[in-house]
């Protein structure tokens, strides 16, 4: 059975790597946005991925590692990956990339609140005021009290949403984490999207739902699979490859670090969104934007240096489940 260690310097490297890796998938897949359907993105990213993360499966141990005494829970997960990534790209079609980063990275401050029920980790009253201030700054970012909006309620939505669901993916990775290794994890995630993609295709591959929607983001979803052709079919490829490796990474980072010390780093991929969206989109975040930003990175960082204090004060200290 495989055991948890609680290594924070290599998974705080995991969790860099990792949303570096996310940044470019997500530049990547706005970059095609236009002309492709969400599900077929999905469908090439998971086909490659698994490839790469079964070959690290056999680095790890083999195919023995497949094996599970908790299949729904994996299930799940899975699930809530699929949902989290749904809803995120989505948006994608509509709004900046940077504004859907950052209305995203209050994924971090979700998984500060899901770890104390679902955890046990102990949040203090400082750092619960951080969680309140970083949803201040999505109220900033999302303006409620205009009285119109050129862009739908509810697609300004989508990124918390995901958020929401991302968090309790990587609060269910930890706890799974104490008998699953990284890259039976990995698999797991990359065959549900596989299923879900091939079930899309099904239902709605040959784009007859497309032209009943007049949302974006829903065409997104719903558009005819298209062969990709010339310069499309590398960027395919960079995603299956980047997919592959992001599923390790974060996996491999929640396994070997407590949840409210990784998450905070997740945030790096922010300042890489606003780079990808001045250098290839031309998008440059406005006053409410960068308002928004401030007070939610500055809440995560808050909430990962009162951590790092409190550790500090108790070196000793064993956290999880008598991890060793």
């Amino acid at each position: 059975m495989a055991t948890i260690s609680d290594r924070p310097a290599l998974g705080i490297l995991f969790i860099c790597l990792g949303v570096a890796a996310i940044s470019v998938n997500d530049m990547l897949i706005k970059l095609l946005s236009g002309g492709y359907p969400l599900h077929e993105l999905v469908a090439v990213r998971a086909g490659l991925g698994l490839i790469i993360t079964l070959s690290l499966l056999q680095l790890e141990g083999g195919w023995r590692l497949l094996r599970t005494s908790t299949p729904f829970l994996h299930m799940a997960r899975g699930l809530l990956v699929v949902l989290a990534n749904m809803t995120f790209y989505a948006a994608f079609s509509v709004l900046p990339l940077a504004q859907v980063t950052a209305l995203f990275f209050v994924a971090p401050l979700f998984i500060t609140l899901l770890s104390i029920p679902f955890l046990g980790e102990k949040v203090g009253p400082l750092r619960l005021g951080a969680v309140v201030v970083g949803f201040a700054g999505v109220l900033i970012m999302q303006q409620p009290w205009k009285a119109s909006l050129d862009t739908s309620r509810i697609v300004l939505l989508l990124p918390v949403i995901a958020a929401f669901f991302y968090a309790l993916l990587q609060v269910l990775t930890r706890r799974l984490g104490l008998t699953t290794r990284a890259s039976a994890l990995a698999v797991y995630l990359q065959a549900t999207f596989l299923v879900v993609a091939f079930g899309f295709w099904l239902v709605a591959g040959d784009g007859r739902y497309a032209e009943r929607v007049e949302s974006e983001a829903l065409r997104f979803l719903l558009r005819p699979w298209v062969l990709p052709e010339g310069r499309d079919i590398l960027v395919f490829l960079a995603l299956g490859t980047l997919s592959g490796f992001v599923g390790y990474a974060l996996s491999a980072a929640y396994r070997l670090a407590a949840a409210a010390v990784i998450a905070p780093f997740e945030y790096i991929g922010l300042p890489l969104a606003i780079l990808w969206g001045w250098l290839i989109f031309g998008e440059w975040p406005g006053a409410s934007v960068w308002a928004g930003c401030a007070l939610i990175v500055g809440a995560g960082l808050f909430v990962f240096l009162r951590e790092r204090q409190k550790d500090s004060l108790a070196p000793g200290r064993r956290r999880l489940w008598g991890r060793r």
